[in-house]
């Protein structure tokens, strides 16, 4: 039986353990913090319960295909429920509210309601976007471009160019929709992604339309129960996992990786799967030059990386029934200028937020008769900030995200209401879970950082080391890092098999 040593206990490293693990390999897990699941980790403090990072669960197929694959029944693992309207958007210093559904008579109504134009676009825009998503699912989503020969070829580049991806996602939305508002509503989610509007392939319009088609989901018990689910999972088909052991290097040897070295020593394995962030791998584990190829200390540092977050984690006093939905976007004034400041490094001066109440569906997560507030706002990440990140700088974004979420119905005296706080800044992001510059979400999915022009799962100059997770094809996102984890998982044994 072969071993495999995969880095990191992240979505994408669980993952790529599960399938390997039941593909018949003798796979242990190496991660450096203290509970698997990378940033899908979970805070407790005094009663309350968080999901550190994601909380939004779309695609739930791709959640439950690696529980199918073992043989189990996901809803032993992961119980889901549906939620009707999705999320509630606020503007105007909360005053207006769109509740946004997946029921399409509901969304006609929505978008009727502003004016049948924009509620004709919308239409033409699902129409469009759902075609280009099946060409991407079956062209780019799920397969490597391991050779250049792979992308460079008639039957691709021609699929290709159906994706019309040389638009920006914001200029998309204005062919469809001319009320802000709805635009803003649609195309603001790159942000999620790590990436604006502006800057990001007209395709990135696909997330909502997902959305819109298929819904989201909640998990029983909060998102960081996937994580433990498939830690359980990955344990009950023999697995281990090694808990706060961080990996200090990849061994290569001829160029070959050979295992790992860790502060207990050297752990021999005949391939290792490196689901640690992409580009600090590159620089921080992989300390062979040769190995590196093109991704050199001063290539990675040239790189364009997503936004980064300031995440803060209320427990309140009581519970918030005038905020209908658990999940709500509250949009700044200018939501333009907005982005801008994130990725031109500024401080923001009127930012937008993403605040989420499990506690709404989930009463566990929060003591009797009160609520935990997860309040969420896109930054910039720490290379292109233009400020420190100090007690000042957390106190002012700080007092921007409650001045934002005050303002909705009920939440007035939320400064006064408030028992326990914690929050994580990019700074955090980088320690606990080696996000390069602090970037929540990886490498930014620019054009000339997407599909073969992104990092791929096979190493280029090393054999027998393959890379997961956001920051490599075909992208960030919990259902695209699970379709990572399948990508890289394949690489692997074709080339053991052969």
């Amino acid at each position: 039986m072969k071993k495999v040593i995969v880095i990191g206990a992240g979505v994408a490293g669980l993952a790529s353990a599960i399938r390997l693990q039941h593909a018949g390999y003798d796979v242990e897990i190496y991660e450096k913090e203290s509970m698997p699941g990378g940033k899908m980790h979970r805070i407790k403090k005094e009663g309350y319960e968080f999901d550190l990072g994601p909380t939004i669960v779309m695609m739930p197929e791709l959640y439950r295909e690696i529980f199918e694959l073992a043989g189990r029944n996901p809803d032993d693992y992961i119980p889901m429920q549906k939620l009707t309207p999705m999320y509630s958007a606020y503007f105007k210093n909360g005053t207006e509210k769109l509740d946004v559904s997946n029921d399409l008579v509901q969304l006609m109504e929505l978008f009727e309601g502003v004016n049948e134009q924009d509620a004709a676009g919308f239409l033409r825009y699902i129409s469009d976007l759902y075609q280009r998503f099946t060409i991407a699912k079956h062209h780019f989503l799920q397969r490597p471009f391991r050779q250049q020969k792979d992308f460079y070829n008639l039957e691709t580049l021609t699929q290709g160019l159906k994706l019309r991806t040389l638009g920006n996602a914001e200029s998309s939305m204005a062919k469809y929709i001319k009320d802000k508002r709805l635009r803003d509503v649609i195309s603001f989610q790159t942000l999620y992604i790590g990436i604006a509007p502006s800057k990001s392939p007209s395709l990135y319009t696909i997330i909502p339309m997902i959305e819109f088609l298929y819904g989201i989901w909640f998990i029983e018990g909060g998102m960081h129960r996937m994580a433990t689910a498939m830690a359980q999972l990955f344990e009950e088909l023999g697995g281990k996992i090694h808990l706060n052991t961080p990996v200090e290097e990849i061994m290569i040897q001829s160029g070959r990786a050979t295992g790992i070295r860790t502060a207990d020593g050297m752990v021999y394995a005949d391939y290792v799967m490196c689901n640690a962030d992409f580009p600090y791998a590159k620089k921080e584990l992989v300390k062979n030059i040769a190995a590196k190829g093109k991704y050199t200390d001063d290539y990675i540092d040239k790189m364009a990386y997503s936004c980064s977050c300031f995440v803060l984690y209320l427990g309140m006093d009581k519970k918030y029934e005038e905020v209908d939905n658990m999940h709500n976007f509250i949009f700044s004034d200018d939501l333009d200028e907005n982005i801008k400041q994130i990725f031109d490094g500024r401080k923001l001066t009127d930012p937008s937020v993403y605040m989420y109440i499990a506690s709404k569906k989930e009463p566990s997560m929060a003591p009797a008769g009160k609520d935990g507030l997860y309040i969420l706002m896109p930054i910039s990440e720490l290379s292109v900030a233009q400020y420190e990140w100090n007690e000042e700088t957390i106190a002012y974004y700080r007092d921007k995200a409650l001045a934002k979420v005050e303002k909705l119905p009920g939440m007035k005296q939320i400064r006064n209401e408030i028992i326990t706080e914690t929050y994580v800044t990019p700074q955090e992001f980088k320690k606990s879970f080696n996000a390069y510059n602090g970037a929540t979400f990886g490498l930014q999915p620019t054009l000339l950082q997407s599909n073969h022009l992104r990092p791929q799962s096979k190493a280029t100059h090393c054999e027998n080391l393959y890379f997961t997770g956001s920051s490599t094809h075909p992208g960030a996102g919990v259902p695209i890092v699970l379709l990572s984890s399948k990508i890289a998982t394949d690489e692997l044994i074709l080339d053991d098999r052969e």
